[in-house]
C-alpha cells in the first residue's frame, strides 16, 4: 500500500469509527454545551454593565466565551482521540497495523487527520448552535477560524496519541487526561482574559498551543485578540509540526508484546 492510500484509508477509518460510536459522539458534544449554557449564562447574568464590557474588551460575556468553547470542543475531542490507540492495542488492531507493509508515518498521519476532521466538524456544529446565545460573534470568518481550529486539532490529536503510546490502560490515560486538560483549559483564556491573570500564570499560558488557538479564534469570530493573528498562527504551525513529528516517531518505535 502506498503512502497516500494508507493515509486515506486511516483517515476514513477514524472518521467512520467515531460517528458509529453514538455515545462518544453525544458525550463529546455535551460537555461544551453544558459549559456554554450553565457556566456562560450563569456568569453573563452576573457580569454586566460598563465594567464588564471593559473587562471583556467590549464584548458581552457569552460572545467572549463562545470562541473559547468552540476551541474547547476541538481540544477535548482531539486529545481524547488518543484513547483509540489504547483500544487498538487491546483488541489487536494495532498489531495488524504495525505488521502491515504500509509506511508507519502514513498510518499515523491518516489517524491524526481523521481525528482532526471529526473534531472540526463537531465544533462547527456547536459554534453554529452557540450563535443563538452569543450574538456578538460573526460566522463570516468561520472558514479561517476552521483553519486555525484544524491546526489546533493536529496539535492535540498528536499529543493525545503520543501520551496514549505510553499508556497500557484506559484508566491510566484518563488520569493523565485530567492533569493535562483542566490546567490547559483554564490557562488558555477561554473563560477569562489572559491579561487579568497573575504574571506567573500568563507565563504558563503562553507555553500552551491552546492559548494561541483560543486567542486567534476569538479575534476572528468576536473581533478581539490579545496577540496579532500572525503570531498565533506561527505558534500553532510550529507546535503542530513538532507534535506531528513526535507522534510519527512514537508510532515508528511502537511495539506490541
Amino acid at each position: 500500500m502506498g503512502f497516500t492510500s494508507a493515509v486515506a484509508v486511516m483517515w476514513y477509518r477514524q472518521v467512520k469509527k467515531f460517528y458509529m460510536a453514538k455515545p462518544r459522539l453525544l458525550g463529546s458534544l455535551a460537555q461544551p454545551i453544558l459549559w456554554m449554557v450553565f457556566f456562560g449564562l450563569g456568569w453573563s447574568s452576573t457580569i454586566r454593565g460598563p465594567m464588564a464590557r471593559m473587562l471583556f474588551h467590549g464584548l458581552d460575556y457569552m460572545s467572549f466565551l463562545a470562541p473559547g468553547v468552540y476551541m474547547m470542543s476541538i481540544f477535548i475531542v482531539s486529545f481524547m482521540s488518543g484513547v483509540s490507540v489504547i483500544f487498538d492495542r487491546q483488541f489487536g488492531y494495532l498489531k495488524e497495523l504495525l505488521a502491515s507493509p504500509a509506511p508507519r508515518e502514513a498510518i499515523m498521519l491518516g489517524r491524526v487527520l481523521g481525528d482532526s476532521t471529526v473534531s472540526i466538524a463537531q465544533a462547527t456544529v456547536l459554534l453554529m448552535a452557540a450563535k443563538a446565545l452569543a450574538p456578538g460573534i460573526s460566522l463570516a470568518t468561520l472558514p479561517v477560524a476552521s483553519l486555525v481550529g484544524f491546526l489546533a486539532a493536529l496539535c492535540f490529536t498528536s499529543l493525545g496519541s503520543i501520551i496514549a503510546f505510553k499508556m497500557e490502560t484506559f484508566e491510566s490515560f484518563n488520569i493523565v487526561n485530567t492533569f493535562i486538560t483542566m490546567p490547559m483549559l483554564f490557562l488558555s483564556g477561554a473563560f477569562y482574559p489572559i491579561d487579568t491573570m497573575p504574571a506567573w500564570m500568563r507565563h504558563l499560558a503562553y507555553v500552551s498551543p491552546l492559548t494561541y488557538a483560543v486567542d486567534a479564534t476569538r479575534g476572528l469570530l468576536a473581533g478581539y485578540s490579545h496577540l496579532p493573528l500572525a503570531v498565533d498562527a506561527a505558534a500553532l504551525l510550529a507546535a503542530a509540526a513538532a507534535l506531528l513529528l513526535l507522534s510519527a516517531a512514537a508510532y515508528k518505535r511502537a511495539t506490541v508484546g
